[in-house]
């Protein structure tokens, strides 16, 4: 399947005009939408479009207070209803409450959930339960987020959850036996970076799985690279360096390719909203296209229900489908 967004022409501006019946009168939950990033892009350009509500969800409420107003001020979105979620996937006991908050809404459903929230390489650190932090916020804590507000997602007419993927999943399959690096001691950045993007392509696979007869759709995506995003503000000479070694060592020779914003987000718009992709649940796009650019270690049905078992003991609940 190819939809007919071109690289030099997928921005999220226009597709989201071509979507805008899609768009129009849907709640959207974005989470990872601070300035400068290409959540924040994302919303802004789909609130043009008349969605019903969205929903901002962020660590910093005054991170993402700012994406608020820019929208809230803006001639061509004023009218379009914000409403802040404060959210940190470090801490499951603060994903708990942000998710009570969720389902305490009087809204029936959420139509769309984009996980757009996530962070690249830098130093070890964990989360608050001890998870390396890669993996514990861009996936452990996505998948407790997502398990926790499904009552509402199925409530919802048509939903689906977009979990932002990256081509860096070439980098590392999940660690099953050892997702923490053994608390830090043979701790490689990148490899702990590709195991969360990994993570979130075989989440997206067994969402799809287990809740499509439930008409969830699910799916997951690369949307480009930009530096100098919220994701990777950090990112150094020495960090790239150390990047293309690994590329080097595992054979992989696509050059890295900048975008801008607008092209980064065009595929969180088609992931999310795009009718054409429903007769194909689960798919991993690129370039606003589905991709078979996956690596063998985030395809394995196997592998998925390894890693939903796995992310259920780490936040210690069962989610059963």
């Amino acid at each position: 399947m190819t939809l007919p967004y071109k690289r030099q022409t997928a921005l999220a501006s226009t597709i989201a005009s071509a979507n805008a019946s899609s768009i129009a009168n849907k709640i959207v939950l974005t989470t990872g939408v601070t300035q400068g990033g290409i959540g924040a892009t994302f919303v802004e350009e789909i609130a043009k479009h008349k969605p019903r509500l969205l929903i901002l969800a962020g660590r910093s409420r005054a991170k993402v207070q700012a994406t608020a107003d820019k929208i809230k001020t803006h001639p061509s979105t004023g009218e379009v209803e914000v409403r802040i979620l404060t959210l940190d996937l470090a801490s499951q006991q603060q994903i708990r409450g942000a998710a009570k908050e969720v389902l305490a809404y009087s809204e029936d459903c959420i139509d769309v959930l984009v996980n757009s929230a996530g962070i690249m390489a830098g130093p070890f650190g964990t989360t608050d339960e001890g998870i390396e932090n890669q993996f514990g916020c861009n996936h452990i804590g996505h998948f407790l987020f997502t398990n926790l507000i499904m009552p509402k997602l199925l409530a919802a007419e048509a939903p689906r959850v977009v979990n932002i993927s990256s081509d860096g999943h070439r980098l590392s399959g999940v660690r099953f036996e050892d997702p923490s690096f053994r608390n830090g001691a043979v701790y490689d950045q990148w490899e702990a970076y590709g195991q969360s993007k990994t993570a979130n392509i075989l989440f997206s696979n067994a969402l799809a799985k287990g809740l499509g007869p439930k008409g969830l759709k699910a799916f997951s995506l690369h949307p480009g690279v930009s530096f100098g995003t919220s994701l990777s503000p950090g990112l150094g000479e020495q960090d790239l360096a150390g990047l293309k070694k690994k590329d080097e060592e595992i054979g992989w020779t696509r050059e890295l390719d900048p975008r801008t914003l607008d092209e980064c987000a065009a595929t969180h718009v088609v992931a999310a909203f795009d009718p054409r992709l429903d007769e194909y649940n689960g798919v991993y796009l690129e370039d606003g296209n589905p991709s078979d650019d996956v690596q063998p270690t985030a395809r394995g049905e196997e592998d998925a229900e390894k890693l939903w078992k796995l992310s259920e003991e780490l936040v210690g609940q069962q989610f059963k489908y």
